[in-house]
């Protein structure tokens, strides 16, 4: 089993400092170039590896500081994805996002020359020898929300899996070769499977559809990440929504836990910092012995540190189902899924990474 996820990990997206929250804006208005831009996003990323491993953690990302959004960025890199702006933001707990969304207007293929290649590289040289490199990209699932959809263009929707399939196992691949060993596919698709209760209302199936939808998210991951190299270590990441410490869904992983383990993944995180995530029962369906599961236990929505004893309750709980060794820590979710960011300082950001770090050193 590999060290993969570390037993101290994070989902990735860190709090935009206000100087780059500027510098976009300026950049927008055309006040400063994309060199300027570049070269502000360089220095701070720089500054957060520095951080990221001051606290003790292993696993460094750059905080998706390059990014709006931390999904929309990847996928209209895509060949065949357009981005766009809808009438309306997609709808949270008591807020809504911007307005922007993409589509599918072409055959999905990968971009070799997508930027976010160029982003890895430069992570993976500031990581160095300091920890591992960890690049979070939306999970090929995203693709899949019926907004997104083109039946007319794709009116077999097994070939248009086949073709997400392929394009992110090229753009593994790419990844895989520029020396990127560690990487997250971040997922509300799945959530939104199980949800008993869901806010984005454009994003809903029917009943009738999700079972064919379960079967045909757990076959394009597989099929993406098939014949990869055994140390390109892949986790994915099952969110409810993360938007200014709001949420999207609710609903336990019951409904989709059988198919999602069958991911031939290397760890799980899994949101379950409050009772929007349901208990531990549906872990009982995880029968690997060669992968993880990354209890998500500490929430990136406020500031405030949870009880300890009532963290080591609850790992205590979840190793009923999941051997010890076999479990690892984490917030829920990002600190900043997208550029405004949840609702916290930096200070409070960074002092609860480092108590993540304490508390699963402590207890795995």
């Amino acid at each position: 089993m590999s060290t993969i996820p570390f037993k101290a990990d994070h989902v990735g997206s860190l709090l935009r400092p206000k100087e780059l929250l500027q510098a976009r804006e300026d950049f927008k208005k055309q006040l400063i170039s994309q060199t300027e831009l570049t070269q502000l996003e360089n220095r701070l990323i720089l500054d957060i590896v520095t951080k990221q491993v001051d606290v003790g953690l292993q696993s460094i990302t750059d905080g998706e500081f390059r990014r709006a959004w931390w999904h929309f960025d990847f996928l209209e890199g895509l060949n065949g994805v357009t981005g766009y702006v809808p009438d309306e933001g997609l709808q949270f707990s008591g807020v809504q996002t911007k307005a922007y969304d993409v589509k599918v207007t072409a055959p999905v293929t990968a971009n070799l020359n997508h930027p976010h290649f160029e982003h890895a590289d430069f992570l993976r040289n500031a990581v160095g020898s300091q920890g591992t490199a960890k690049v979070t990209i939306p999970s090929p699932n995203q693709l899949f929300h019926p907004n997104i959809l083109n039946d007319e263009l794709y009116p077999d929707i097994h070939d248009y899996q086949r073709d997400v399939s392929r394009a992110y196992h090229d753009s593994l691949t790419a990844l895989y070769d520029i020396g990127i060993r560690y990487v997250q596919l971040d997922d509300v698709y799945w959530a939104g499977l199980a949800a008993t209760e869901h806010r984005i209302k454009r994003r809903l199936r029917s009943e009738e559809d999700k079972q064919q939808a379960i079967q045909i998210a757990a076959a394009t991951v597989n099929e993406a990440i098939a014949g990869l190299p055994d140390d390109l270590h892949i986790t994915t990441h099952i969110c409810r929504g993360n938007f200014r410490s709001s949420w999207a869904m609710k609903g336990g992983y019951g409904p989709i836990a059988e198919a999602l383990f069958t991911e031939k993944l290397d760890g799980f995180f899994l949101e379950y910092d409050d009772e929007r995530s349901g208990d531990f029962e549906p872990l009982r369906h995880f029968k690997r012995d060669d992968a993880k599961i990354v209890l998500g236990l500490f929430t990136s929505k406020h500031g405030d540190l949870e009880n300890k004893e009532t963290i080591i309750e609850r790992v205590e709980e979840a190793s009923h189902y999941i051997p010890k060794e076999q479990l690892s820590l984490s917030p829920q979710c990002g600190f900043s899924s997208t550029e405004e960011g949840n609702i916290l300082t930096e200070e409070e950001q960074w002092r609860k990474l480092k108590y993540v770090v304490e508390i699963a050193e402590e207890i795995l």
